[in-house]
């Protein structure tokens, strides 16, 4: 969280890059399971093959949120880029009009469809 807080303070222009950014999408799934204890619990220790433990080393998995959130729920987001990752067309098409200090277009099935 603090990492997105600084790069919004430092950023003219911020972009949600990636379905997951834009909807939280895929990583949101997790929400259903409740806090943060029980989906760790889920995934390291009843769904673990093999050395079922929590990890407990510093920087193994950041600190989890309770809740997992678009970034505009956090951050305001001055473009909002859906995708999949998003295409490498659509990623040109984004970034080539902010170099040359314009707004892109994000309009049209190919600039705006999600997956």
């Amino acid at each position: 969280l603090e990492i997105i807080l600084e790069v919004r303070k430092k950023t003219k222009t911020l972009i949600s890059f990636g379905d997951c950014a834009v909807t939280a999408n895929v990583p949101a799934m997790r929400n259903m399971l409740g806090g943060t204890k029980p989906v760790l619990e889920r995934g390291y220790l009843e769904l673990a093959d093999e050395s079922k433990q929590l990890p407990n080393a510093p920087g193994i998995v950041p600190e989890l949120l309770d809740k997992v959130r678009p970034v505009h729920e956090v951050v305001p987001v001055d473009i909002f880029m859906p995708g999949c990752p998003p295409s490498a067309d659509r990623i040109k098409a984004t970034l080539e009009p902010l170099l040359k200090g314009e707004i892109p277009k994000m309009a049209g099935r190919e600039m705006i469809k999600f997956g």
